[in-house]
């Protein structure tokens, strides 16, 4: 066996889906870029007057009327909020760091026990039963009121709730298990234990589970009937266009009805009739291919490139390594190689039941889970709806979280019905399994388009590069209609929110920064990804759009179903000490930051809006961190000119990019509210119905850790201290007065 710093090397290769790039297309050619310079600008967001600015930052927000949130209520139209926290520090120390004044509390950690009658996690990797225990890598959740008397929703009950937390992955050091996992990096063909593979597949999914306030912080009942975890292994329905296509069928379910497990589940949403939407993010990973390229139709082979799903390479955590001797399928089901006669013979089609949208109905244990396929087949972060409003259509927007991928929104085919608002899974069929799926286009004019998925659009007919079958193939393979249709690639598409102060849509651009096919390397910049400059950590010097950036959209006449809309970007991840090109939001070390990721909008407090990161780049300096903002509207700040140094795409000569600027973010309206512990990401947030209370997680603290059993070798002990292995966690945060969060 390898030493544990080779292995760890060899599996850091193979797991790092954020570094792949598996687009290929010509879209955003740079030679189409000059194009558009040559024939000039038309000035940015010339909006009609009646959805002008709605806000000036540097006096407090006074926003539009009163809006519909997502639960279908009225959002009281906010005004004059003030953040009323001193930020906090920057750090690298290995501790969760929060205001003065507030108090954090860990709720849920990674082995926490679910049900009464399972033990204490032992956190030395012995315990083996994680489908009765909260799984690992925390990730987006959402707090869902409970009704007084225990039978359904109740969005504005404060004391009684039902959390969903996502769990993306299992970590790839090794902490669940005695001594980390057998070698499996992609050198290694022996079968690794079944028991290691049944522990890793538990720990990720969803926890469902009952929280009740005491006092002014919560409690885990783990007496609850709701409390449950749903798992790689558990049964799914196929749901929408894609139900019985063809290319859904595999020997576990010939009538591509059914798969088994949800699987990286990070973004999250929720309906207006109160279930659970988790996305499915970098899945293709885990799919193992032993065939060659040849064994393939064309079009098999494009779909299994375009997707990232390789021939003879390691899966990510190599699930199908027993499956010679596998007569369940519950192994051999994580081969997508063709090895029967047919696709009802094998798994060949496996990887294509993956990379959807699940739709969970917490407050309903028996009910089945669905896979909403309208939703398209992506690396999807989350789907977060538009306000709601009676009898027109709901609209739910998701990102493709990888390099040069892009952002998409769904439109129902049926008009919101308020009274659907307690239909279940029942409502989710009748508005998510049928509609239009489009992906957009960014104008470097500060407009864009929503260009339709569907085989009406004659590119995608007639798209030369890959023949669809049906609408169902169109929604299997989105990135390839995306492609076809001439969308935007972006920076990371990865959370996103609507702001129900205004209706107006954010989305956070982690970074694009791959050395071979990055922003400004053979992605061309334009005006939504406008950046290429290098950052020095250590000795290492990384070039491209190393810190990120939000965007922000306002649809057409505030129509959240509008096929144009106008864009600015928000805010530029940058140190505080770089040059006016990088630093072009004006970012102060109370308030910089690298690479956002998750973005959410409280709607107790609406136009309060959190930032959370997760970042490589800026950790020699401070630790991943959640700030809090009053952002102001679309259109607030100016247009720039951005000059690039010697960009590749350019023959290493410099390029200006016109681009538009949201206001400068002062302290006053942007400020770092938390700093979590070592190399940890800050991810998901929620909050009590009153607004005194927010659920925050922190996911794989020493997650750079050379050893699994070595106390020495753990970056981080959080959050159980001592020589503890590190663990990820839901904590809750309170103001120590009583009062609401942040403002």
């Amino acid at each position: 066996m390898a030493k544990k710093q080779d292995i760890r090397a060899s599996l850091r290769k193979v797991i790092n889906p954020d570094d792949a790039v598996h687009n290929s297309s010509a879209n955003d050619s740079f030679e189409q870029v000059l194009a558009r310079a040559r024939m000039g600008r038309r000035g940015f967001l010339k909006g009609s007057s009646s959805l002008a600015a709605a806000s000036m930052l540097g006096m407090g927000l006074a926003f539009l009327a009163d809006s519909v949130n997502q639960k279908g209520q009225v959002a009281k139209a906010a005004s004059n909020l003030n953040l009323s926290f001193n930020s906090v520090a920057k750090s690298i120390a290995d501790t969760l760091t929060v205001p003065e004044g507030y108090t954090a509390k860990v709720l849920l950690a990674t082995g926490d026990p679910l049900k009464s009658n399972v033990t204490a996690y032992k956190n030395n990797g012995t315990d083996d039963d994680f489908d009765v225990r909260v799984g690992d890598h925390h990730d987006a959740m959402q707090y869902f009121g409970l009704s007084q008397n225990g039978k359904g929703w109740d969005p504005n009950n404060s004391d009684r709730a039902l959390l969903c937390v996502n769990h993306e992955v299992c970590e790839d050091l090794g902490f669940i298990h005695p001594n980390g996992p057998t070698d499996y990096g992609a050198e290694n063909t022996a079968a690794r234990p079944a028991i290691e593979i049944d522990k890793e597949v538990a720990a990720h999914g969803v926890t469902v589970v009952e929280i009740a306030r005491q006092g002014s912080t919560y409690q885990v009942n783990r007496d609850s009937q709701y409390n449950r975890r749903i798992t790689a292994a558990t049964v799914f329905e196929i749901s929408g266009p894609a139900r019985r296509s063809p290319m859904m069928a595999t020997a576990f379910s010939p009538t591509g009805e059914q798969t088994r497990g949800t699987l990286n589940n990070c973004g999250h949403g929720y309906t207006p009739w109160g279930t659970y939407l988790s996305g499915e993010e970098n899945w293709a990973g885990y799919f193992y291919r032993r065939e060659e390229d040849s064994a393939l139709t064309e079009k098999e082979l494009a779909a299994f490139k375009r997707y990232g799903v390789g021939n003879a390479t390691s899966g990510r955590y190599n699930w199908s390594r027993p499956g010679a001797s596998d007569n369940t399928d519950l192994y051999r089901r994580w081969d997508a190689s063709k090895t029967g006669s047919s696709a009802d013979q094998d798994f060949r089609n496996v990887a294509n039941t993956f990379g959807w949208v699940v739709e969970i109905d917490p407050f309903n244990p028996s009910a089945p889970l669905k896979k909403r396929t309208s939703l398209g087949r992506m690396a999807h972060e989350g789907a977060w709806s538009a306000q709601v409003v009676a009898g027109q259509p709901l609209v739910f927007y998701t990102g493709d979280d990888a390099r040069n991928e892009y952002v998409y929104k769904f439109v129902s085919a049926k008009a919101w019905d308020p009274k659907d608002a307690t239909g279940g899974l029942a409502a989710g069929d009748k508005y998510l399994d049928a509609g239009t799926l489009y992906v957009a286009k960014f104008n470097d004019d500060g407009t864009g388009e929503w260009l339709p998925l569907t085989l009406s659009n004659p590119n995608i007919a007639n798209y030369a590069n890959y023949a669809f079958a049906d609408e169902a193939d169109v929604l299997i393979n989105a990135r390839i209609a995306a492609d076809a249709a001439g969308a935007t690639k972006m920076d990371r598409p990865e959370w996103g929110g609507v702001n129900p102060a205004n209706g107006e849509v954010y989305f956070t651009l982690t970074n694009n920064v791959s050395s071979s096919n990055g922003r400004g390397v053979t992605t061309p910049l334009n005006a939504a990804n406008p950046r290429y400059y290098a950052e020095v950590k250590g000795d290492k010097t990384t070039q491209g759009n190393v810190n990120g950036h939000i965007i922000r959209w306002r649809e057409t006449g505030n129509n959240a179903a509008a096929t144009t809309f106008d864009w600015d970007v928000y805010l530029f991840g940058a140190q505080a000490d770089a040059g006016a090109d990088v630093n072009l939001s004006g970012l102060t070390d109370e308030n910089d930051f690298s690479s956002p990721d998750g973005i959410w909008f409280s709607e107790v407090m609406p136009g309060l809006l959190w930032i959370q990161t997760d970042d490589g780049y800026y950790t020699d300096k401070t630790n991943c961190m959640m700030l809090a903002a009053l952002p102001g509207s679309v259109g607030d700040g100016e247009s720039k000119m951005v000059a690039n140094k010697a960009v590749p795409t350019n023959t290493n000569a410099d390029q200006t990019v016109k681009t538009h600027v949201g206001q400068a973010a002062s302290p006053t309206v942007l400020r770092r509210f938390l700093v979590g512990p070592r190399d940890c990401e800050v991810t998901g947030i929620t909050e009590s119905p009153d607004g005194k209370a927010i659920f925050v997680n922190i996911q794989h603290p020493g997650e750079s850790s050379e050893s699994a059993t070595d106390p020495t070798q753990f970056t981080s002990h959080w959050p159980d201290g001592g020589n503890a292995r590190p663990r990820s966690a839901t904590v809750i945060i309170t103001r120590n007065d009583g009062g609401k969060i942040a403002i």
